[in-house]
């Protein structure tokens, strides 16, 4: 029997997943990247395993609302103008799904992507030196009060129709059991059974490091195009070289759009731009991972200090960082931490696959031998490690007992 050859195509979280998982299958399996391992949106993320990030930002009630929202310099939305009139045909199809029965129906898929999040990257890593990144941990929302908790009552709704109950603390118990929180959070809502990754980056090195152990391979090049001149994938074409093969994955996050296209699809997908601040060696920090609702951040302790993440902002592929987003940020974790002091600060500025529909694209494009393993907005981490296995149990011929349409790479034609 001849022993298959797959490449896969991105070295981020879902492309160290899926290879791994393929290599254990038997592959044969090259790793291709344009950089270096865990570098692109998989180095910047909250480092949450956040198993109950079920629910899209397009709930009802968004179209309506959203224009206060990029208009008010307080909510963590930002939009850059000069890039509007290209994000317009994007934004449309995405806020068409700001409806309960899409925002249902989205929720239920998500849920089997990232609902046993914690479970999936410890299978992932059983028995190897990557295992010792992931920790196991609540996930807990800070609110100013009741009041704002109620708020959120519709997401909260949908988390708990899904198995996402959290147990409810307020008063001068949320201090007790989050000594870091400052006297203007007074709910905590707390999630059990989550998780989080010390370091996200590290964690994918050395993911793809065991696969090198293994007998796959990496290298480091540019995908240009593909060669399906039969019908089938026959090669990867490379600033480096031709790389045949008999199946190949695209799960490169935002730069999969341009990929597609090679294949003649066009994927509404725009870029989700991420801020995060490290706050190093900081002086108190949470004892888990923590939400704040009011800033839409996640608060991490990780390896590097506390990481702060959150705030969306769309304005394309631009490298320069905003001053907007990572001001109103620093300022709600001042807020939110007032006796936490930090000996610095690193900031960060990433971009996230957003698909209009909220979904990733997990299969095979037509019968081409193309799979498709991207487009998880913020929950790419969380979601890697499941969807590399889903995707190698497609290319295995040992698929998951799921539905997979609403995940299909080609549902946009």
């Amino acid at each position: 029997m001849t022993t298959q050859h797959t490449i896969v195509v991105g070295a981020g979280i879902v492309g160290a997943a899926t290879a791994l998982w393929l290599k254990r299958a038997g592959h044969d399996v090259t790793l291709i990247d344009k950089g270096e391992p865990g570098m692109g949106a998989s180095y910047g993320n909250a480092c949450i395993l956040a198993s109950c990030a079920i629910v899209p930002v397009t709930t009802p009630g968004l179209l309506p609302k959203g224009p206060k929202y990029l208009l008010d310099p307080k909510f963590p939305l930002f939009l850059r103008w000069g890039y509007t009139p290209r994000l317009l045909p994007w934004l449309m199809k995405y806020l068409s799904h700001a409806n309960d029965r899409d925002t249902r129906r989205i929720a239920k898929s998500l849920t089997h992507i990232i609902g046993d999040s914690v479970e999936q990257h410890q299978a992932l890593t059983l028995g190897t030196p990557a295992a010792k990144w992931i920790q196991e941990s609540e996930y807990n929302f800070a609110y100013q009060d009741r009041a704002a908790f109620e708020a959120d009552s519709y997401v909260w709704d949908l988390r708990r129709e899904a198995g996402f109950v959290p147990d409810l603390i307020e008063g001068p118990a949320v201090q007790e059991h989050e000594p870091a929180l400052g006297s203007n959070t007074s709910l905590l809502a707390v999630n059990k059974n989550h998780g989080f990754i010390l370091n996200p980056a590290n964690y994918v090195k050395d993911l793809v490091k065991l696969l090198v152990e293994m007998g796959g391979t990496f290298v480091q090049a540019e995908v240009k195009n593909f060669d399906l001149s039969g019908g089938h994938i026959s090669a990867v074409e490379t600033d480096q070289g031709r790389f045949d093969c008999d199946q190949a994955v695209i799960s490169a996050g935002i730069w999969s759009k341009p990929l597609m296209q090679k294949l003649g699809l066009s994927v509404p997908m725009e870029t989700e731009r991420g801020y995060h601040v490290v706050y190093e060696s900081p002086s108190i920090t949470p004892r888990a991972p923590l939400m704040v609702a009011s800033g839409k951040f996640v608060a991490t302790p990780m390896d590097q200090g506390l990481r702060c993440a959150g705030i969306v902002e769309f304005g394309g592929l631009d490298p320069t960082p905003s001053k907007a987003p990572l001001t109103l940020l620093r300022r709600t974790v001042a807020e939110t931490f007032p006796q936490m002091r930090a000996t610095g600060e690193q900031e960060w500025l990433g971009f996230r696959p957003a698909p209009s529909d909220s979904l990733p694209l997990i299969g095979e494009v037509g019968s081409t031998g193309v799979y498709t393993a991207f487009g998880h907005h913020h929950i790419g981490l969380t979601g890697g490690a499941k969807t590399g296995r889903m995707v190698a149990g497609l290319i295995t011929g040992q698929p998951m007992n799921l539905d997979m349409h609403a995940y299909a790479p080609d549902r946009f034609r």
